[in-house]
């Protein structure tokens, strides 16, 4: 759900001359060159204090888990850190214009992922926060990644805007091409491999061809049977997920006995009513799997501490997988700055959020609510835990690679914004020339320094032991 209006009604009412003509106004409330700005006051929130609220609904027993991760490197930093961001973007200059956020869209959410007939797409994975709100607070989140990204890998001021410009440039150029189709070809649009080879694949080097080949071969092998084969064993002659504590850790090994069913029945109520979400069609093949064991998963940096359990079915016989991962679905960072979410569960909003923004989704992405042994109630989504995905490593990335990546990521969150918002407004107001871009790039900048700062807050509150971190 989005709110463009345009003098008090929604744009797909007026011409599209209007809304151009809408777009191009808001230039003058808010000129491109605004968005370069960012000096936070003396009155900006301690961002450590962000964290530990963040903390507080989480299992204590991993907060440690997500502050050693947070730690580490101001990337990974930064990747835990969207709350602080989504106060900080709160304060930035918007032209007006919203659209669906992902609502975390660093680089690294943006990937290869398989549609559900079997063609491998790049698209956006991960939309924990994904809240209708000023499209441009995406497009800043994935710029200021790709900075943080080439300090760690050593490259230049110059070729660090030169990533930034190619991205910026390709999201404003991707989006004016949107904003001339009609609403079904937008609609339709996708990035499968073969698009991706032929559109960007030309502006890498020879090895960077190889290394996409190579990463399209892998995204292929990380299936279901894959993680099958890596996360389960055989016990009794019964098939059980192999705990890797505290990673990875079965019900019987986290809980005591009397516990433990009551977890086990939420979780097994949790699976049986999801499936209603589901279309027809999914829900019926869901259907044919029996549930053969549950653990609990410490799943990326920024999500350590909530809720997430990956539940293995079986189907036809015992070598017939199928893992699903239930992950907790809280608040939208965004929601304060943003507005709260029209949907009645948390789960819902995610689900919503991603089926809108993605051009196909996973067959069994769904939600539910369930009450836990503790009497509260908890939101959750549900989604295949691995099926054809490949995530690129950023500290592989040469100036080039990167240049070319977050070209893609761009295009890609363009296709996205262009779905659910006013794309001949955002088009409009972006215009034809670089103004936009290169204060994206002043921007990323500026607030790359911020995250270094808030990565050594965070470092020392560790050192001195305000904050218990713990590597795993």
């Amino acid at each position: 759900m989005t709110d463009n209006h345009l003098d008090g009604h929604d744009v797909r009412h007026h011409t599209p001359q209007e809304r151009a003509a809408h777009g191009k106004a808001a230039r003058a409330a808010v000129p491109r060159s605004s968005h370069a700005a960012f000096a936070p006051g003396p009155q900006r929130p301690d961002p450590l204090e962000i964290i530990a609220k963040q903390s507080t609904t989480r299992l204590p027993d991993l907060v440690p888990i997500r502050y050693g991760r947070m730690s580490e490197s101001p990337f990974r930093f930064y990747r835990g850190a969207a709350a602080i961001m989504a106060s900080d973007l709160a304060g930035t200059p918007t032209s007006g214009l919203r659209t669906q956020l992902c609502g975390d869209a660093h680089m690294l959410n943006f990937r290869l992922l398989a549609s559900p007939e079997r063609r491998l797409m790049f698209d956006i994975n991960d939309f924990d926060e994904t809240l209708p709100g000023p499209w441009e607070w995406d497009v800043k989140r994935l710029a200021a990644s790709l900075v943080i990204a080439g300090r760690a890998n050593g490259f230049s001021t110059k070729q660090r805007a030169a990533i930034v410009l190619a991205t910026v440039r390709s999201y404003r150029e991707s989006m004016r091409s949107f904003a001339g189709l009609g609403n079904l070809a937008v609609w339709y649009a996708q990035f499968d491999v073969d698009r991706v080879r032929d559109r960007f694949a030309a502006d890498l080097s020879a090895r960077g061809r190889e290394r996409w080949a190579q990463a399209v071969t892998k995204a292929r092998s990380h299936d279901t049977l894959q993680v099958f084969d890596k996360l389960t064993h055989v016990v009794d002659g019964r098939r059980r997920i192999a705990s890797a504590p505290p990673l990875i850790t079965r019900l019987e090994d986290l809980l005591p006995d009397d516990r433990r069913g009551a977890v086990e029945h939420e979780l097994r109520t949790l699976i049986e009513r999801y499936g209603q979400t589901l279309q027809s069609d999914r829900r019926f093949l869901l259907e044919q799997y029996r549930m053969a064991d549950m653990a609990r998963k410490v799943v990326g940096v920024g999500s350590v501490g909530t809720r997430c359990w990956i539940v293995l079915l079986l189907g036809k016989d015992d070598e017939d997988p199928l893992f699903l991962q239930a992950k907790e679905a809280d608040e939208s960072v965004l929601a304060p700055y943003a507005g709260a979410s029209a949907y009645r569960t948390q789960g819902e909003r995610v689900v919503a959020g991603q089926r809108l923004m993605q051009a196909t989704s996973d067959i069994f992405l769904g939600w539910e609510r369930v009450e836990g042994i503790d009497g509260r109630r908890r939101d959750f989504y549900v989604r295949q835990l691995r099926d054809w995905k490949w995530v690129a490593a950023a500290e592989e990335m040469v100036p080039r690679g990167m240049r070319t990546f977050g070209a893609l990521c761009g295009a890609t969150l363009a296709r996205a914004h262009a779905r659910s918002g006013d794309r001949i407004g955002i088009a409009a107001y972006l215009g034809g020339g670089d103004s936009f871009d290169r204060a994206l790039a002043t921007f990323a900048e500026r607030y790359a320094d911020q995250n270094e700062r808030d990565h050594q807050a965070l470092v020392d509150a560790v050192h001195v032991g305000r904050l218990s971190a713990e590597a795993a």
